[in-house]
């Protein structure tokens, strides 16, 4: 069973610092993932998968180049509207988690939708509070208790908030 590694990160900025980080310490990019709101538009919009990094470049354009191109490093970036909270941009597993059925209209929003991919209640309520406030979920899937450690390191340094970690069913299973 892996684990994932969890923190907040308070802007794009240091969302990029992070991600950086995770990649120079080996992560790969299938277990990284990002989701924060998109500021760049006040319309909902459909959700759109994207598989591959180009698109780290027009994303940029929304959030700054640096964070575009360490981004757009993640696979499936891409954007995606959570009905009844708005719309999000979502990077790694967790996109194909969100865009699937966990973000039904059943689900409870935001927080059903990080339930449904192995976040406790409890965090997934306070996480909620925080995205929605412009803040990134910044999450690690480990194998290890080194790379467990190694991530939460990561995250220490870069003075992340809320930092925990979970037991997790594989996001494939989601």
């Amino acid at each position: 069973m892996t684990k994932a590694v969890f923190c907040i990160a308070q802007s794009i900025d240091q969302t990029e610092i992070i991600v950086s980080h995770l990649k120079i310490a080996g992560f790969s990019n299938n277990d990284i993932s990002v989701l924060f709101p998109d500021k760049s538009t006040t319309q909902d919009f459909a959700h759109e998968a994207h598989t591959k990094a180009p698109e780290g470049t027009a994303i940029g354009g929304t959030i700054g180049l640096g964070a575009g191109a360490v981004l757009g490093w993640l696979a499936g970036i891409g954007s995606l509207a959570i009905p009844g909270i708005g719309p999000f941009i979502a990077a790694g597993p967790i996109m194909g988690a969100l865009s699937g059925a966990a973000v039904g209209a059943a689900t409870g929003g935001l927080t059903g939708a990080l339930i449904g991919v192995g976040i406790p209640e409890f965090e997934a309520k306070r996480y909620e509070g925080k995205i929605t406030g412009g803040n990134a979920l910044i999450s690690v899937h480990t194998a290890s208790s080194d790379a467990q450690k190694n991530a939460k390191a990561i995250f220490e340094q870069a003075h992340a908030e809320d930092i925990s970690s979970t037991e997790e069913a594989s996001v494939d299973d989601v």
